[in-house]
């Protein structure tokens, strides 16, 4: 049973030292969530991170994926004031339990930083063009007619968005940049998603008519996958970096990314004072 889980993993997460302070404190943020409905941010600046540091986030090789060093600029009552609290432990390989002055928050890592990964890239083409990372051996793949046709037409467009795809031959393409904020994941797969998504719409306006459909494309093969097992360290991190993040609450498909159980539904749901 789902509560009988959590009990027993904020249990196992209380016997074990609380993690380290981490980077920055984040900028102020209002959570407004029940656990039966939506939260909401307010509009604020997006975090100053730049688009080279994400690129660990799309790796596979079980390397850190946040830099979560200890800073000591951060004090005990910045500490107190985070929205979305103290990370204590790691559900199931796809929630992140954290504590805070309301009681028990749950996210969904996955879902909070497709969000997070979608923010910064839409961030970077507003600015210019997503910036690219050459690789040293083109990627190769067999390809079909509509996906040959689709990488001639919208090569343009494909390196607004940081993609360099070319024929080799009638039946192979072959990737020769990928993003840098997604370096380290399979470029092949992501060239085959943003290929079809481009094939859905005219060359003249792909850019503006497809935009939250790439990006949201692009952020979901960047976020971390579902049972990465994550130190204290980079569930703090990840909470620090949706304070900051425009529209946390929700991922790119309208999925919420985490829930508040305050501590009177966690002592109803055991009884607590009855």
């Amino acid at each position: 049973e789902v509560h009988q889980a959590v009990k027993r993993a904020v249990e196992t997460a209380l016997a074990v030292p609380q993690a380290g302070d981490v980077i920055g404190a984040a900028a102020p943020l209002t959570p407004a969530l029940s656990p039966a409905g939506r939260g909401s941010y307010a509009e604020r600046a997006q975090g100053s991170l730049g688009l080279q540091q994400m690129a660990t986030l799309y790796a596979r090789e079980e390397a850190p994926l946040w830099d979560a060093r200890p800073v000591a600029s951060v004090d005990q009552s910045s500490r107190d004031d985070w929205p979305l609290g103290r990370a204590i432990a790691q559900l199931a390989g796809i929630y992140v339990l954290a504590e805070n002055a309301q009681g028990l928050v749950i996210v969904d890592m996955h879902a909070a930083h497709e969000r997070i990964v979608y923010e910064r890239l839409k961030a970077s083409l507003v600015a210019a063009t997503i910036e690219a990372q050459p690789l040293l051996i083109p990627a190769t793949f067999s390809a079909t007619p509509q996906e040959i046709a689709t990488a001639e037409a919208q090569a343009a467009n494909l390196r607004t968005l940081g993609l360099d795809i070319s024929a080799l031959s009638a039946r192979v393409l072959a990737v020769r940049s990928r993003p840098a904020a997604l370096a380290g994941g399979d470029v092949v797969e992501l060239a085959r998603s943003v290929l079809a998504e481009l094939a859905q719409y005219d060359a003249s306006s792909v850019i503006e008519r497809a935009q939250h459909e790439i990006l949201s494309t692009m952020a979901c093969h960047g976020a971390v996958r579902a049972n990465r097992q994550l130190a204290l360290d980079e569930m703090n991190a990840l909470l620090r970096d949706m304070e900051r993040t425009e529209r946390a609450d929700q991922c790119n498909h309208g999925r919420p990314t985490w829930r508040q159980i305050s501590v009177r539904e966690l002592d109803a749901l055991f009884w607590r004072g009855r």
